[in-house]
């Protein structure tokens, strides 16, 4: 049980552990989550192991996430400068202040000397534009963030929760004019979260952006703990995560997850995130523990190499169905390839028939 098979994010030379800490339950002050005390002592497990890929946001527990991190690791050089510290913009923490919030360039420098401060670091090494604003122009969003990249408060540039088409928008404006551009693609994945798979993915994928799923386990629903049989006796801690998730459909997923989990004597939470890491793009996967034994427990999913045959039937069992125009993909090779192979793809041709000329 290692964390230290390093993977470059994307198409950038940042080195991140397979496994990402997420750090959004470290703190109590929205009446759940970690304590100071059991956040020090899961960050120096993660360190331990071979870990160095943090994830925080200004807005988790109301910046108290970032100051945990900060007060823990900020006063050690040597450990700091070995972590790699991801953050995120775009939280309005100041109410009543319409520019302490979003993506414009006044909200991108105060968040980020903000949480710079309360990190307790010169720097920070990826920077996620959490979610995207539609009231801001992405040419003032990449220019302020290229500012800070330039000024050495910034390393790499990331984004989150924001359509595949507004991301492919800045890359290419970044690359146009000399800016930094998109390296990493933080989305909700999971084998009960598939619609990224239709734009997002791909995106990604042409892109060269180093995708890190958040909420591989669906909130928890996928942690083994909730089963048809504890579904009366056991309630979800945040119910609005995870309610929605526990059905029929899900009990049937856990039911597989559990048979495949047996056959590799592990659990089905370790299963359902090493098919997450098996995906096409997928380079770090966002793990959140709030307590030392759940990153224990989560740690153990890189020990579980799924067979081909265990990721088919996984994929089968949730593979998501797409509208327009990926609906119309399948007929394509049959009217692009004239009955030939491309790239082993072979269809009967369906304009032309043997022997047939055009007009």
């Amino acid at each position: 049980m290692s964390l230290d098979k390093y993977i470059t994010l994307g198409r950038s030379g940042l080195r991140v552990s397979p496994l990402c800490l997420g750090t959004m339950t470290f703190g109590e002050d929205n009446g759940w989550g970690s304590s100071v005390e059991e956040s020090g002592q899961i960050l120096d497990r993660f360190i331990e192991l071979g870990g160095n890929f943090i994830d925080t946001a200004n807005g988790y527990t109301k910046g108290h996430s970032e100051k945990i991190i900060g007060d823990h690791v900020g006063h050690n050089a040597a450990k700091r400068d070995r972590l790699v510290i991801a953050t995120k913009f775009s939280s309005n923490l100041y109410l009543g202040d319409p520019n302490a919030g979003g993506s414009g360039r006044k909200s991108i420098i105060a968040a980020c000397e903000q949480s710079l401060r309360r990190l307790q670091t010169d720097y920070i090494d990826l920077y996620w534009l959490h979610n995207w604003d539609v009231h801001t122009p992405i040419e003032e969003t990449m220019a302020a963030l290229e500012d800070l990249v330039r000024a050495g408060k910034v390393r790499y540039v990331g984004v989150s929760d924001t359509p595949a088409w507004k991301v492919a928008q800045a890359n290419v404006i970044a690359q146009f004019r000399g800016w930094s551009a998109f390296v990493g693609l933080q989305i909700e994945y999971s084998l009960l979260e598939r619609s990224v798979e239709a734009e997002l993915v791909p995106m990604a994928t042409e892109f060269g952006l180093g995708i890190t799923p958040w909420s591989p386990l669906k909130g928890g629903a996928l942690s083994g703990k909730y089963t048809r049989d504890s579904a009366d006796r056991i309630k979800p801690d945040r119910t609005f995560l995870v309610s929605n998730a526990l059905n029929d459909k899900t009990y049937a997923l856990i039911d597989e997850l559990e048979q495949i989990a047996e056959a590799h004597e592990s659990s089905v939470a370790a299963v359902a995130l090493a098919w997450v890491q098996a995906q096409a793009g997928v380079t770090s996967t966002i793990i959140g523990a709030r307590r030392l034994a759940q990153l224990e427990s989560n740690v153990k999913a890189l020990d579980v190499k799924l067979t081909e045959d265990d990721l088919a039937h996984l994929d089968g069992l949730t593979k998501p169905t797409f509208g327009f125009p990926q609906s119309m993909e399948p007929f394509f090779p049959a009217i692009h390839n004239g009955g030939t192979s491309v790239n082993g793809v072979q269809a009967p041709p369906m304009l032309i028939q043997p022997g047939e000329k055009p007009y």
